[in-house]
C-alpha cells in the first residue's frame, strides 16, 4: 500500500504566532519538519498543505512539494483529507497526518502509526510510548489506555488508568501510556472520520480523536521505545529546540 505523508501547516496559532515561518536552526519551522519527514523515509511522497502564501512559498523554496488548501479547515486532519481527495493522490491508500509543529519527530512512530493500517488492518494508526506516572496529573499530556491487541480503548487528558488501589501502583506502570500526536489513516476512514459530527465525547475533553473512536472507527496503537521529544508551542518550545537541534541532528 502506498503512503501519503501531509504536514498541514497555517499561520494563525495564537501561542506561538506565525509558527511554521519562525526559525529553528536557521530554517523555517515548515521546513525543518518537511525535512524529517523526506529522512524519515517512511512515506512513498510528502507534500506541505497550507492556506498561507508566505508559508507555501518557504516550503517552495526549500524544494518542498505544496498543495494549497482551504482557510475554512478547523483541524489539520480536514487540512489533509483535501489532500487526499485530489486526483493526484487517488492511488495512496495510506495517509500520514505529520503536525508542522513537530521538527523531532520520531521515525518509529511513523512507521509504527502507518504498519497498524498498512499491516495490521486498522482504519487508524497512532503511536504512543511508556511513560512515567508524573504524567497523569497533567491535562497537556494525552494518555491512551489500549486493549492487548493494540486497539484504542480511549484517549484522555485525565489520569488514566486510574490508581484505584495503591498496591496496585507496580501493574499500573506498564499501562502509562502517553499518547503521540501521529495519526495513519486507511483513506476511507479518514474521510468517514472528517464527514462525522463533532462528538460529546471530543468536546468535552477536546480531543479530536474521540470522535472516529466513539464512531466505531478502530485505532491501532503502536507502543514504542524511545525518548519523546516535544513539539513546538511557546517561545519557550521553540528555544528549547533551538538549543537542542545540533545534539539532535548529529546524534
Amino acid at each position: 500500500m502506498k503512503a501519503l505523508a501531509v504536514i498541514p501547516a497555517r499561520l494563525g496559532a495564537t501561542r506561538l504566532p506565525r509558527k511554521p515561518l519562525r526559525l529553528l536552526a536557521g530554517q523555517p519551522l515548515i521546513v525543518r519538519v518537511w525535512q524529517r519527514v523526506i529522512e524519515t523515509a517512511v512515506s512513498d511522497r510528502v507534500v506541505v498543505a497550507t492556506d498561507s502564501d508566505e508559508v507555501a512559498d518557504a516550503a517552495r523554496n526549500a524544494g518542498a512539494e505544496v498543495v494549497m488548501t482551504s482557510a475554512a479547515h478547523s483541524s489539520g486532519t480536514e487540512r489533509v483529507a483535501e489532500v487526499a481527495r485530489l486526483a493526484e493522490f487517488a492511488g495512496f491508500g495510506a495517509i500520514i497526518n505529520v503536525q508542522g509543529d513537530e521538527p523531532f519527530v520520531s521515525r518509529h512512530a511513523l512507521l509504527g502509526a502507518a504498519r497498524m493500517v498498512t499491516t495490521e488492518g486498522y482504519a487508524v494508526g497512532t503511536a504512543a510510548v511508556l511513560a512515567t506516572p508524573e504524567i497523569l496529573d497533567n491535562p497537556n499530556v494525552v494518555k491512551v489506555v489500549a486493549a492487548s491487541d493494540g486497539r484504542a480503548m480511549y484517549f484522555s487528558r485525565a489520569a488514566i488508568p486510574f490508581l484505584r488501589n495503591h498496591d496496585d501502583a507496580e501493574l499500573q506502570r506498564a499501562y502509562i501510556w502517553q499518547h503521540l500526536g501521529v495519526y495513519a489513516y486507511e483513506r476511507s476512514a479518514l474521510m468517514r472520520w472528517v464527514n462525522l459530527p463533532e462528538s460529546p465525547l471530543e468536546q468535552i475533553e477536546r480531543l479530536e480523536q474521540l470522535r472516529p473512536l466513539g464512531a466505531g472507527i478502530s485505532i491501532g496503537v503502536s507502543l514504542i521505545d524511545e525518548p519523546v521529544r516535544p513539539g513546538i508551542d511557546t517561545e519557550e518550545d521553540l528555544a528549547r529546540a533551538n538549543r537542542d537541534w545540533t545534539a539532535f541532528t548529529t546524534g
